[in-house]
């Protein structure tokens, strides 16, 4: 399988036009890996991967059986695309550094992985005459090869140059998934929506856990799974119209006991901080969609935030 450039999209080197591209991955932790091991099944190369901790190392040879672990230099220097899969506080280091030691060349792809930056972040390599392109995958990983499936039914949010935006599409279909245009002065914003949704998940998903089992549920996932499927599908399918529960209701005196039992359950405080804030934030909802009158509200709000 090759991807499918555009050869007229952008004055791309043969290799690019070709679609085969010897891949260079930086580094070999969770989406590394799995990303570059997408690559490859789409029929690339992988010349090297920067594999330092343990963890890395074992990802490395389980995902990319047979590909040499490099330094980074040398793995700039035998790539064609390079995958900077990095925290993000360490990505404009990087490419800063890469670029001042004169590692990037004209007509590579350098492709980063984050969701916080579009390709701002990478002007170092592109001054050199490298090609930017932003792909992140909307998922969390794994860094195991079920991850390879789960590519499939994510999105991929990408940002380039108009010109070689037809490279980032194509390299995002030829990882499993589907591409969405995020404008460079959006990314933050984007960023931000999928760490709210994803990150704070988890954290309500272990906040109610826990409340479930200090009153003896053995299996909280047992009862919390379902709950939360559902809930999950209809917020996707309607939005905030999908709220249910006693604060769309103007329920007030459940929302009072709620507040006393989290305040004496000898819970940790914030699990009933993060209960108030999300409940004004509900109340903020309903009254827009009117589910509560304005007297309903009012007196909700005043007993959150006493």
């Amino acid at each position: 399988m090759t991807v499918p450039i555009d050869p007229y999209a952008a004055d791309l080197p043969p290799w690019a036009r070709e679609g085969r591209l010897g891949v260079g991955v930086i580094s070999g932790g969770k989406v590394g890996s799995v990303l570059g091991a997408a690559l490859r099944s789409a029929g690339h190369q992988v010349v090297g991967v920067h594999a330092v901790s343990v963890g890395s190392q074992d990802r490395a040879e389980n995902l990319l059986p047979g590909v040499p672990v490099l330094e980074i230099p040398e793995i700039v220097r035998r790539a064609e695309l390079v995958l900077l899969a990095v925290p993000d506080d360490v990505l404009g280091k990087l490419v800063a550094g890469a670029a001042e030691a004169g590692h990037f060349h004209p007509g590579q792809l350098v492709v980063h992985t984050s969701g916080r930056y579009g390709t701002g972040v990478l002007k170092p390599a592109t001054d050199a005459g490298a090609i930017g392109l932003a792909i992140h995958p909307a998922m969390t990983f794994s860094g195991m090869s079920m991850d390879l499936q789960r590519l499939n039914a994510s999105a991929f949010a990408v940002t380039a140059d108009p010109e070689v935006m037809p490279v980032a599409q194509a390299l995002a279909v030829e990882m499993g998934g589907e591409p969405v245009v995020v404008e460079e002065q959006h990314r933050g914003a984007y960023h931000a929506a999928l760490a709210h949704a994803s990150n704070h998940l988890n954290i309500l998903t272990a906040q109610s856990s826990e409340v479930l089992e200090r009153i003896g549920i053995a299996d909280p996932s047992h009862v919390l799974g379902p709950l939360m499927q559902a809930s999950l599908d209809n917020a996707l399918a309607s939005g905030a119209g999908s709220l249910t529960g006693p604060v769309a209701r103007g329920d007030a005196g459940t929302v009072r006991q709620h507040l006393r039992v989290l305040a004496d359950s000898g819970l940790p405080a914030d699990v009933r901080s993060a209960y108030i804030a999300m409940a004004q934030s509900a109340v903020q909802r309903a009254l827009a969609l009117g589910t509560l009158t304005e007297n309903q509200a009012a007196e909700l709000l005043d007993l959150l935030a006493e």
